[in-house]
């Protein structure tokens, strides 16, 4: 299907979206933030909600509404300097967001997140529901990383890129839009990409390798982000938020951007989670057999296919599941510890009893607890 079609037929069937604007978008170059573009932004987010679409924005800013407040002359670097520049930039932030929206009889509804938020199953069914809760009060959530109390590594996401997905994902949203201070993915000559149909290395070797001083992401994370919300079954649009009325247009069908063709099949709210909300905390490395068995579709894993198992985990933990070549393939919940596993690699089910000394399941992860995830 030619590009224009397929941007025009995924748009029109758009109902509900979620929107990532940037630092860089929001602030301009002395870190202050642009308090007429995050109006323009908020206007547009209005027009679809008044138009009958279900609108959930992601922004960052935080953190460059904190330098430009307290006059830093740059990102600040140790942690709880960080940390307080975003406690002072949050609400200056949503200030303005707030004013913007209710201007248009819209309120705006703060949630802010940290990864384990994502990661277990209870706290992440919870975000949905509050977010369902704000959509039917006719709010706009408005979500960013819960910068100030969030430990290095432990709790943060390296960007609000991967949030708009998770979140996109858990929402099951139609389409995720990108706004950056670029076009979208460019090629080589410099010229937009106008549709990407895979999240390959053809579109990765794409990628500039350029970041602005106040954003903590750059193309390398809003491919992966498109990667994962792909891979779910929606669209994704990397567009330039500085274009007039760029998310109207957008979803208009107007050639905006670069627009991210969904995977054929769409993936169970369940799926998305096992995905890409938590992190893997073993790995299962499985033989060609094994491979090309889950590839295939349908497949449970079985331990005669697995030929090497690191990592220290229980029962009932999520973890990635690798090729012989070392790229992973896919993520699930394993039936069996690390210890288990080690001992009953490579046999068959029947052999498991005498092994453990106990009756077990016969499958390590079962298909319904297994999702592909390739190069994920």
């Amino acid at each position: 299907m030619p590009s224009t079609a397929l941007r025009r037929q995924l748009m029109s069937k758009v109902r509900s979206v979620v929107v990532k604007v940037g630092t860089a978008l929001l602030t301009g170059n002395d870190g202050r933030l642009d308090k007429r573009r995050i109006g323009h932004i908020a206007a547009q987010l209005a027009t679809l909600h008044q138009r009958g679409v279900q609108v959930t924005l992601v922004s960052s800013g935080a953190v460059g509404a904190g330098i430009g407040l307290t006059r830093q002359p740059s990102r600040p670097k140790s942690m709880p300097a960080l940390q307080a520049t975003a406690a002072i930039g949050q609400p200056g932030l949503m200030a303005i967001y707030g004013k913007a929206l209710a201007r248009r009889g819209i309120h705006a509804g703060q949630v802010l997140v940290s990864r384990p938020d994502f990661e277990e199953r209870v706290r992440y069914v919870n975000i949905r529901n509050t977010l369902d809760a704000l959509h039917a009060l006719g709010a706009i959530p408005i979500i960013n990383e819960n910068d100030t109390i969030a430990i290095e590594e432990l709790d943060r996401f390296a960007d609000n890129d991967m949030i708009s997905a998770l979140i996109t994902n858990l929402l099951r949203a139609d389409l995720l839009v990108i706004l950056t201070v670029v076009d979208g993915l460019l090629d080589d000559e410099g010229g937009l990409v106008d549709l990407v149909t895979s999240v390959d290395e053809r579109a990765r070797r794409l990628i500039r390798n350029v970041k602005s001083a106040l954003g903590s992401g750059g193309m390398a994370s809003k491919l992966n982000a498109a990667k994962l919300v792909t891979d779910a079954g929606e669209g994704v649009v990397i567009a330039n938020g500085r274009r007039q009325n760029v998310l109207v247009r957008l979803l208009e069908g107007q050639r905006v951007g670069t627009i991210f063709a969904p995977a054929g099949k769409k993936l169970s709210a369940r799926q998305r989670w096992l995905a890409g909300a938590v992190r893997p905390v073993g790995r299962i490395v499985v033989d060609a057999g094994a491979a090309h068995a889950l590839l295939g579709g349908g497949k449970s894993l079985l331990a005669r296919g697995i030929t090497q198992v690191s990592g220290t985990f229980a029962r009932g933990t999520i973890v990635r599941v690798v090729d012989p070549g070392g790229g992973t393939i896919a993520h699930g919940i394993t039936n069996f510890s690390h210890e288990e596993l080690g001992r009953i690699k490579g046999l068959k089910s029947s052999e498991f009893a005498a092994v453990l000394g106990r009756p077990s399941l016969e499958e390590v992860i079962h298909r319904d607890n297994l999702v592909l995830t390739i190069n994920g």
